[in-house]
């Protein structure tokens, strides 16, 4: 059985992908009333949780948290793991322990995406990619202790300049040999930076531990070019069974989009 999710965050605007907004518990009851069965978090490390009621609230409904996105040390917080800073380093360094221990409690893995930063225009590539290899690997072990597994985004190249393809991504895990990471891929970047985005999928294999949804146009599967029944196809053909979260615009709104998006899913599957 498929396991959807949508994207969640305490806030957000209206041009990022998240689909509801407000307490982690309050989108959980709203995620089963859409028929999901997984909620996808976007947060900061700093959020302060109430551990048992959340459990409580996600037993009670038959919503899982997906996945915990740790994007928000970067794009709040101003740090990166590839920073030229020491100072900086550490407080991403501690900003990801933080969200380790929280994926530990909830019982999810964390999404890596802006946090990893980016190359400087300037900068010598594979020294940056050294330092990021090696602070990966030291919160990958980290986290592999508290039963927590992490996992890279695939991200366009109009936004990133680290791991833009999956050929990249894998090609550094396994360069660098760093236990305990994955690859997390995503329709809307896919569409941009692979070739042939299927082979993609199917170049990552069991290294594929989640599974980004949207379309084309960055708004709810269906709304635009992309066949999801393809994509779908070629996620059961390796086996996949991980969660296939959508995240996408919430237009013309969070929970219309959310419902268009898994109609579309449910068709296509």
């Amino acid at each position: 059985m498929k396991k959807y999710a949508l994207s969640s965050a305490d806030f957000a605007p209206k041009s990022a992908p998240i689909l509801l907004q407000g307490s982690v518990q309050d989108n959980i009851k709203k995620a089963a009333e859409l028929g999901y069965q997984g909620l996808e978090v976007h947060m900061r490390e700093t959020t302060i949780l109430n551990y048992d009621e959340l459990i409580r609230v996600s037993d009670g409904h038959g919503v899982k948290i997906s996945a915990i996105v740790t994007g928000r040390l970067h794009t709040q917080g101003g740090v990166s793991l590839l920073d030229d800073r020491p100072y900086i380093i550490k407080a991403a360094m501690e900003g990801m322990g933080s969200y380790i221990e929280m994926a530990s409690k909830l019982k999810t893995d964390l999404i890596i995406g802006w946090i990893k930063g980016n190359v400087p225009e300037s900068g010598c590539r594979a020294y940056y990619m050294e330092r990021l290899a090696n602070n990966l690997r030291v919160l990958s072990d980290q986290a592999a202790a508290q039963g927590v597994r992490m996992m890279l985004e695939v991200i366009n190249r109009y936004e990133v300049n680290v791991f833009t393809t999956v050929k990249e991504t894998l090609d550094f895990l396994v360069k660098w040999n760093i236990p305990n990471v994955y690859v997390h891929l995503d329709t809307f970047h896919m569409n941009i930076d692979e070739a042939n985005p299927l082979e993609a999928i199917r170049m990552c294999g069991e290294k594929l531990a989640y599974f980004h949804i949207a379309d084309n146009t960055r708004c709810y599967p269906g709304s635009g070019t992309l066949d999801f029944k393809s994509y779908l196809d070629v996620l059961k053909e390796i086996a996949y069974k991980g969660y296939i979260s959508v995240e996408c615009l919430p237009e013309p709104d969070g929970e219309t989009a959310a419902k268009k998006a898994l109609a579309h899913l449910h068709k296509c599957g």
